[in-house]
């Protein structure tokens, strides 16, 4: 449970907001959640998990969750989820994109996709739109709160969310008319203009709307030498939402929600010497994602026993990725020397490397989801009084096209057109029993089955289909009113899938099994010294049986090129421990925190490299699984108006790839934000990675220079180095 102090963080101005507003037309408000200035600050603050059917509060939610409200949103400055997401323990992603698109919980979850099948392990849900495995379009701008859900969720989302779910959810529509803009300057040529309305839009105040906008633009930190250009890895973001709710009737809600972004970045990262900052490829990369979605939703409560909830959701998502394969020019190529052949082979001294290579891919996906749901009330509840139960029924539909060309020497090398079309139907249910003596038995059940076809230019085509079946069996119990514990045993599962475009050596690999996952969890929910300090506890362990693991090899004859394909592991285990923890120090200072530990390990797992030798992974460490993940922060707010926030997080070492030993270095970034808050503005200096850490957020180990003969060597991709900058912001009602 979380005790809001009368003067706790951010209360002032807050309260000079309210007071102000009984006496003024146009104010700024500094929250909307404010509902009066009297001691009603002595009652408990409940923070809803948006993304579990029953909307539980998180203090009661058996399950590890955390959740980033927007005030630490706010008070940390976070533009994206990429400015938050290393405050989330047991969580990594993969650098693979100009901005996170893949995810790892628990150790668990993709690297990459560079071919066209998708099959997320980790869901990715931004109010209700399913965008699992596009999750770089994700503006922290006018967001209510970020969610991630550890661990299966079978009952909820099915084979989407085998690790977890990540479900963003924004601010919806005021009953009153609130209003404001931010503009952000920073080095790098950083610029971010927002701006939120919100209100009613009838004098009934039934229909109510709210609309945001931010366009975000930087350089990208990186020089290109060759091009002498300092924007080939520049971002160019444009994100914008708009709610609309309908009071229908009494007992009817519709809510509407649009969502456009367009994401039109550069992917101008890799380097042959691990070099930053300075870029020299001839043919910068790009890595653009352009989403249009909309959701709708619709709540009916006139039925005594249940409410029904229909829950409609279009995404349509245009991406385009690709790079400069030789990360370099012709030029440099040309001052370096290669071996060269005679005709029949022989080496016959060296001559001047010739060296170009591109890769191209550009998809179209659109994602089609419908769901009902019956949802009882008190006076539906079953067996003497004691169960409230939940049924509904999912439909999903995913297509997508991709188109890849990629190109060596001059020469078309991989050309592939694909089509995939993959239909998910579920039924689903779940219970919640009250046993008495304040303990809570909850249970699920989700059967879903799974229909796919995939054809391509290539010759190749599968058209799989598959029964699944997950849930959980979670017991709670309120020990008294500052500790509820609870353990649960979750299954998850993963959909097989096929592998296109291998050679014939590789035929035994066309297909692959579903993955099914175990997680048994136990925690503890706490308020302790009467509020001050709020915490929770997990601990758990995984058991991953059939493991899907993303397979790599380098061709030997054609060094440019790589097979790319899943297979089963035999097994492997996860387990470790999460804690998240708040602490109101004094009426205007608060610390939190997170902290996980994780221990993951194949079963019996070998493969075959490049050359043909046997490789043996069991017991090692699954890849982009650090042991250690941490975070901590701190904020104060002055009685006077002026704001300080500094956080730091950080994570131990992991190995970068399944497919090879290469491994990160530990790191921790730093933070800070520092400001001045009035009823009507606020200014903040800030800067991001403040001692300018170099850290890793993807590594590979292949043959990448023909000078060296492709001999296997270490390339690194960094994370952002330091960044300051200033905000302005304004709002009003």
């Amino acid at each position: 449970m979380f005790t809001i102090n009368p003067t706790t963080l951010h209360q002032t101005p807050i309260a000079l907001a309210v007071f102000a507003a009984l006496s003024s037309p146009i104010v700024m408000a500094k929250t909307a959640d404010i509902e009066s200035v009297t001691p009603e600050y002595e009652k408990m603050e409940v923070i809803i998990v948006n993304a579990d059917f029953s909307n539980i509060s998180l203090d009661k939610m058996p399950s590890s969750v955390t959740v980033i409200d927007a005030q630490q949103l706010e008070d940390e400055g976070a533009q994206h989820f990429e400015d938050v997401l290393n405050s989330i323990a047991n969580f990594n992603w993969s650098g693979g994109s100009s901005r996170p698109k893949y995810f790892q919980i628990r150790g668990v979850g993709e690297q990459e996709q560079y071919q066209g099948a998708p099959n997320s392990s980790v869901g990715f849900v931004v109010d209700d739109i399913d965008l699992s495995g596009l999750g770089m379009v994700s503006s922290m701008y006018d967001m209510q709160q970020v969610e991630v859900l550890r661990g299966p969720q079978g009952t909820q989302y099915g084979a989407n969310a085998l690790a977890g779910l990540i479900y963003l959810k924004s601010n919806d529509p005021t009953e009153s008319f609130e209003h404001g803009a931010k503009v952000s300057l920073g080095d790098d040529n950083l610029a971010t203009l927002s701006g939120f309305s919100s209100g009613p839009l009838n004098d009934s105040g039934k229909l109510l709307y709210r609309v945001s906008l931010e366009q975000h633009n930087q350089n990208g930190y990186r020089d290109n030498l060759y091009l002498n250009r300092d924007d080939t890895n520049e971002r160019d973001e444009l994100t914008a939402r708009a709610k609309l709710r309908w009071y229908a009737t009494d007992d009817l809600q519709v809510d509407l929600t649009l969502l456009h972004a367009n994401f039109d970045n550069g992917y101008d990262v890799w380097t042959l010497d691990n070099n930053r900052s300075n870029t020299l490829t001839d043919q910068p990369g790009i890595d653009t994602q352009k989403t249009t979605g909309a959701g709708i939703k619709f709540i009916y409560t006139g039925v005594q026993t249940f409410d029904f909830t229909s829950l409609t959701s279009f995404a349509q998502t245009n991406h385009h990725n690709g790079y400069d394969g030789d990360w370099a020019n012709s030029d440099y190529w040309a001052s370096k020397a290669c071996t060269a052949y005679d005709a029949d082979g022989v080496v016959n001294g060296t001559e001047p490397c010739v060296y170009d290579y591109t890769w191209d891919k550009e998809g179209d996906r659109k994602t089609l989801t419908q769901e009902f749901r019956l949802s009882s009330k008190n006076g539906g509840r079953i067996w003497a009084d004691s169960t409230d139960w939940l049924v509904g029924v999912y439909a999903m539909n995913l297509k997508e096209d991709n188109d890849l060309y990629s190109e060596y020497n001059t020469y078309p090398d991989e050309v592939l057109q694909s089509s995939y079309d993959a239909t998910n139907y579920a039924v689903f249910g779940q219970l919640d029993s009250h046993l008495g003596d304040d303990y809570l038995l909850s249970t699920g059940l989700r059967l879903e089955r799974r229909d796919s076809d995939y054809s391509d230019s290539n010759k190749d085509g599968f058209a799989p289909s598959e029964d699944m079946w997950g849930g959980h069996i979670a017991l709670s119990k309120v020990i008294n009113a500052d500790h509820n514990a609870y353990v649960r045993i979750a299954r998850g599962y993963k959909a097989g899938g096929f592998n296109m475009t291998l050679p014939a050596q590789l035929s035994d690999k066309k297909e692959f099994d579903t993955e099914i996952l175990y997680n048994y969890e136990v925690g503890l929910k706490s308020s302790w010294f009467d509020g001050e300090v709020d915490s929770t506890v997990a601990l758990f362990y995984m058991d991953r049986q059939d493991q899907q693991v993303a397979a790599s090899l380098q061709d030997p004859d054609s060094p440019q090129r790589f097979i790319l394909f899943t297979e089963n592991a035999g097994s492997s285990k996860n387990y470790g421990a999460e804690l998240d923890a708040k602490w109101y120090l004094t009426e205007n200072i608060e610390f939190y925190g997170s902290f996980g530990w994780l221990e993951t390990e194949y079963g019996q797992y070998q493969y075959s490299d490049k050359y043909g030798s046997t490789i043996d992974l069991s017991g090692r460490e699954l890849a982009h699984s650090p042991n250690v993940t941490y975070s901590a922060g701190m904020t104060y707010v002055a009685d006077s108006g002026w704001f300080a926030n500094v956080n730091a997080s950080g994570k131990s070492q992991f190995y970068y790839s399944d497919s090879n030993e290469s491994q990160s270095e530990a790191y921790t970034i730093y933070n800070a934000r520092l400001g001045y808050e009035t009823p009507t503005w606020s200014a903040y200096l800030w800067g991001r990675n403040l001692f300018d850490e170099q850290y890793g957020v993807r590594g590979f180990y292949f043959g990448n220079e023909p000078d060296q003969d492709w001999a296997d060597k270490q390339y690194i991709r960094y994370g952002d180095p330091r960044q300051l900058g200033v905000t302005l912001e304004i709002q009003f009602m």
